[in-house]
């Protein structure tokens, strides 16, 4: 369905293309190899998707003269050349991608600063902005406002006074 472009010097024309909107003016002289994410010609190192639409670097003579040897037999490629035709199709081996990259600390550097801000934030906004609360929010007052609905018996039969024994002046 899609084309494969197999050499750098074939150039393909612009209706001739993967579906994406980058097309070949973007990818340049690379390969493409595959399908890609969504049909789209571009390259990501993705551990879910580990397969690129594209090869990573541009064909150029090393390169390709290094495919050409491929094809024969693996054992004459030496260790430096496998390594060189697997970052010529790759940026990344999967562990240096996957490995921590320590942005975690910047991250909570930045959640510790925003979090130190609004505390202080708050805490301006409780001495300056904000009024002091009523005096029936103290423990005092509170206190007197429970003896009070005691006194008038409120809710008698499922409420606070049903739990009052009124005999002996105490919770039951």
């Amino acid at each position: 369905m899609f084309p494969i472009v197999k050499s750098p010097l074939i150039f393909k024309p612009k209706s001739q293309f993967i579906r994406t909107v980058y097309g070949y003016w973007r990818i340049g002289c690379r390969d493409v190899v595959g399908h890609g994410i969504n049909g789209s010609a571009n390259y990501k190192d993705d551990a879910l998707f580990p397969f690129p639409a594209i090869r990573f670097k541009e064909n150029t003579r090393d390169i390709c003269a290094l495919r050409e040897k491929e094809r024969g037999d693996w054992r004459l490629l030496c260790c430096e050349e496998k390594k060189e035709l697997y970052r010529a199709s790759f940026c990344q081996t999967f562990a240096e991608f996957k490995a921590p990259t320590g942005q975690w600390k910047f991250i909570m550097g930045w959640v510790f600063i925003c979090t130190s801000f609004a505390f202080w934030a708050s805490m301006f906004c409780h001495y300056y902005v904000f009024e002091p609360l009523p005096s029936s929010f103290s423990k005092a007052s509170q206190k007197a406002q429970l003896r009070r609905m005691l006194e008038l018996r409120v809710n008698p039969i499922d409420g606070i006074s049903s739990m009052w024994d009124y005999d002996n002046d105490r919770w039951k």
